[in-house]
């Protein structure tokens, strides 16, 4: 048995594991790598398999980091089934089309000015009719249902907890006599989130593949509607707008219901509420049906209202038309708007629109991968360019981490201790950068004693029953320097607006120059002091 690691190692997205086993190849997820130009870069290289010879995807949730790839994954030749869950399926079919419409519209944008600079033309990843044509191979799984792949092969999903539809997927490969189960975490879900379940408890694997986006810290425990009424109640008063980058399928339904809950107490104003994202509203609406997967407190207010309650005020956008709108009304509104990491999607016009206003504030409430224009804001960056314009920012910039659909390092190895027979002979940590991923080894270490790895892109776990070998990966992959290049520009690029700013203020007032060389060369004699052990 082979598993190799093709996606979400050392890094947060691209979710994408195959496993050969028993005379056949299984795909676990097909994801989109999204963060940096470089991490994104990834999406538009070839397969390191034959698409045709995978016998089948078994997917862990509809989030574009897990499922984006899929019409890729079609397009150059699959054509097995996709097993997920019913609800995953169903988000599938809005989430893809989706994703692929936003690489149109960004493709020829890019198109439209490389022609003018006589560049070559670039095709999407996928279009829009190549994301519908794989919805038809998807086929809906239940929780606790034995998926038999082949006499030697079963799989069995359950709920992950991270949002409604998510799943840990466990697979049991009967090999030379031996079974053997491998466990895929997906995204582990932070327990007590509102709407969903609680996160699965599993009580044993043999190895274990092991999401770790938030290894490396704890989610603050504080009052999170308290401080998210403070924030919105600040944000009025200056009259300024609330900007909220959401991702459409799960931290938006979180924050409408949230909303819903300090509005109802009279915690807020009866200030417009607005959702602006096609996606959101569909997911939306799935989510409405699909009370099954609900907790036992939503099921509650469900009997009490006799549907999902929502607010007068919330206004859902639909059109171009209306989007556009928002940004010429008067008055204060909460906007929340895809995409979660401020990347893409319509979130771009309200932060062009607001970022330079310091009357305003933008809230982040999820994970925001390094490299995204969310991790830029949130690390202080003062401009940013938007759709080819610069934009000062001068909002005031929110992270409310306790938001977060991901379990945090502590709530990792609480779930962790629960495998008692048979404990992992090895944990795979993915889905975490490396300073998350090498956190979460190091506490694991600690609290069990037990073995981990984390997978180099490309590097293969040789598996037969508990025994194991890594092979090293033989893809040569320049990642970390183009990386590295990346985050010097930006570095490059603040240091000439600084350097402007200093040559200003000395010509203004000259007395300053002493203190500014000083500073200077403080700061520049710790630099190098920094740096000293690099050859």
């Amino acid at each position: 048995m082979r598993l190799q690691f093709l996606g979400a190692a050392r890094t947060v997205t691209g979710s994408c594991f195959l496993l050969e086993a028993a005379g056949k190849k299984l795909l676990i997820d097909c994801g989109l790598f999204q963060g940096s130009k470089t991490i994104r870069a990834l999406n538009y290289q070839n397969f390191h398999f034959t698409p045709s010879e995978i016998d089948c995807v078994l997917l862990t949730h509809a989030h574009v980091d897990h499922c984006g790839l899929i019409p890729k994954l079609c397009k150059k030749g699959f054509k097995g089934p996709i097993y997920a869950t019913k609800v995953s399926c169903e988000l599938a079919q809005i989430m893809l089309p989706d994703s692929a419409h936003i690489q149109e519209f960004d493709v020829e944008i890019m198109n439209r000015k490389g022609k003018r600079a006589g560049r070559s033309l670039v095709e999407p990843i996928y279009t829009v009719n190549d994301a519908l044509a794989s919805l038809k191979y998807f086929s809906a799984v239940n929780y606790g249902e034995c998926l038999q792949i082949s006499a030697d092969i079963k799989v069995v999903y359950k709920d992950a907890g991270h949002i409604i539809g998510s799943s840990f997927i466990e697979i049991y490969v009967t090999e030379n006599n031996k079974t053997t189960k491998i466990l895929f975490s997906g995204d582990l879900g932070q327990p007590n989130q509102p709407i969903i379940k609680n996160p699965t408890i599993i009580k044993g694997t043999d190895y274990l593949v092991m999401e770790s986006t938030y290894g490396d810290r704890v989610h603050q425990v504080y009052d999170k509607e308290q401080a998210l009424a403070e924030i919105i109640n600040d944000t009025i008063a200056r009259g300024g707008n609330v900007i909220i980058p959401s991702f459409a399928v799960g931290r938006t339904q979180t924050m409408l219901y949230y909303l819903y809950k300090l509005w109802k107490d009279h915690k807020i104003k009866d200030i417009p509420v607005i959702v602006d994202s096609p996606l959101a509203a569909a997911a939306t609406r799935i989510f409405a049906h699909n009370t099954q997967d609900f907790d036992e407190e939503m099921v509650e207010l469900l009997k009490e209202n006799g549907k999902i309650p929502q607010m007068p005020q919330l206004r859902i956008c639909e059109s171009a038309e209306e989007s556009k709108a928002i940004n010429s009304q008067e008055g204060s509104a909460i906007i929340i708007s895809a995409s979660g990491m401020a990347d893409a999607g319509r979130v771009l016009h309200h932060l062009k629109h607001n970022l330079w206003r310091d009357e305003s504030n933008v809230l982040f409430v999820g994970y925001q991968a390094e490299g995204s224009m969310g991790r830029r804001l949130l690390d202080g960056i003062r401009r940013v360019k938007i759709m080819g314009e610069e934009v000062t920012v001068k909002a005031k910039i929110y992270n409310m981490e306790g938001f977060s659909a991901h379990a945090d390092r502590n709530q990792i190895l609480d779930w962790l201790a629960n495998f008692t027979e048979p404990k992992p002979v090895n944990i795979f940590i993915v889905h975490g950068e490396s300073l998350a991923a090498g956190a979460l080894k190091e506490a694991i270490q600690e609290r069990f004693d037990e073995n981990s790895y984390i997978p180099h892109y490309g590097d293969t776990a040789i598996i037969n029953g508990r025994d194991y070998e890594i092979e090293a990966t033989k893809i040569i992959e320049e990642v970390a320097v183009k990386d590295l290049e990346e985050f010097l520009t930006l570095i490059d690029a603040d240091y000439r607006q600084l350097r402007q700013k200093l040559l200003r203020t000395v010509f203004k007032e000259p007395e300053k120059l002493q203190g500014i060389t000083k500073n200077i060369n403080k700061g520049w004699n710790y630099f190098k002091k920094l740096f000293n052990d690099i050859n």
